[in-house]
C-alpha cells in the first residue's frame, strides 16, 4: 500500500525530464552485508531517474528489477543525490517490494531468501562517468533488507551491476 502510494504520487508528479536507466545486475552476492548467497540469475533493471530537486544534489527515482532464473524481482522508489559531474559518486536509499519469500526463517530446502518482510530498504550506491553530455555509465551496488524492524532474520541481498544512464 505504501509502495502503492509512492508510486502514484510519483506519476501525478510535474513532468520532469531526467533520465532513463538500464543495466544488468549479478544477483544475489555474497557480500558483508547480507547472508544469503543462494538465489541464482542475473537481474534486468529499467528505471527512470528526476531532475535535481530544486538547487540540491537530490534526484528522485523510480526502477524495476526482472530476475533471469525466477529468483526474487523487485521494484524500488527512492531519492539519490549526484555528487562530481565528469567522474561522480551516486549514493541513494529507498523503499522497493519484491516477489521473493516473506518467511522469517530460512528454509534449507528452499532455493529463495526469506527475507521476513514483503517491504525492504534499498540502499544503492553508484560511481560513473559520463561518456557524453546526455550518456553516463556507473558501477553500482543495491542491497536490500528491512534492518531487523520486521524480525530478528535478516539475511538482506546484495546485487552488483552496470547500467547505463541516457538524459531526456
Amino acid at each position: 500500500m505504501i509502495f502503492g502510494g509512492l508510486c502514484l504520487a510519483a506519476m501525478t508528479a510535474p513532468a520532469q525530464a531526467g533520465e532513463l536507466f538500464g543495466g544488468v545486475y549479478i544477483h544475489d552476492i555474497k557480500s558483508p552485508l547480507s547472508r544469503s548467497n543462494i538465489e541464482d540469475g542475473a537481474d534486468v533493471q529499467l528505471g527512470w531517474r528526476g531532475d535535481q530537486i530544486g538547487s540540491t544534489p537530490l534526484q528522485p527515482y523510480v526502477f524495476g528489477a526482472l530476475n533471469t532464473a525466477g529468483a526474487t524481482s523487485y521494484a524500488a522508489v527512492g531519492i539519490a543525490a549526484k555528487f562530481g559531474k565528469r567522474f561522480y559518486v551516486r549514493p541513494g536509499v529507498g523503499i522497493a517490494i519484491h516477489n521473493g519469500s516473506t518467511e522469517n526463517f530460512q528454509d534449507p530446502s528452499n532455493d529463495k531468501i526469506d527475507f521476513g518482510s514483503r517491504i525492504l530498504f534499498e540502499p544503492e550506491l553508484g560511481i560513473g562517468a559520463e561518456v557524453s553530455n546526455r550518456v553516463s555509465i556507473e558501477a553500482s551496488w543495491v542491497h536490500m533488507s528491512h534492518a531487523q524492524l520486521f524480525g530478528r532474520q535478516n539475511p538482506g541481498i546484495d546485487n552488483v551491476g552496470m547500467r547505463l544512464n541516457f538524459k531526456l
